[in-house]
């Protein structure tokens, strides 16, 4: 597992931000898509177009976790980067929207377990 430093997760930000706008976008198309299809109760198994968003989703996803860090919730556009804090392992923890990354939590806490990094 790569560790961070808070420097090198915000340079990060950049190139994920867009990654993250693009998730949420297929997100997007594919509720409509799966919304269209129980409108019409199309059965299960035909309902074209919901596999290929579902690829394109899983997609981003790999790309954003290849940097290192890891998608915690996409509706909240949350994003996690493994990094040290006081000697033991945490994450640095960004949400979309966010300008930089202000807060940290620790491995087995979540988003309602943040705290302020400063």
């Amino acid at each position: 597992m790569r560790l961070f430093t808070l420097d090198e997760a915000n340079a990060l930000l950049p190139r994920i931000r867009p990654l993250v706008d693009q998730l949420w976008e297929k997100r997007r198309e594919l509720a409509i898509v799966q919304l269209e299809y129980e409108m019409r109760a199309v059965p299960r198994g035909h309902t074209p177009g919901i596999g290929e968003r579902r690829d394109e989703i899983v997609r981003l996803i790999e790309r954003i976790e290849h940097f290192g860090c890891i998608v915690k919730d996409i509706d909240l556009g949350l994003i996690d980067f493994p990094s040290t804090r006081g000697g033991r392992t945490v994450y640095l923890c960004w949400r979309a929207g966010e300008p930089e990354i202000a807060y940290w939590h620790d491995l087995e806490g979540g988003f309602s377990a943040r705290r302020p990094l400063a």
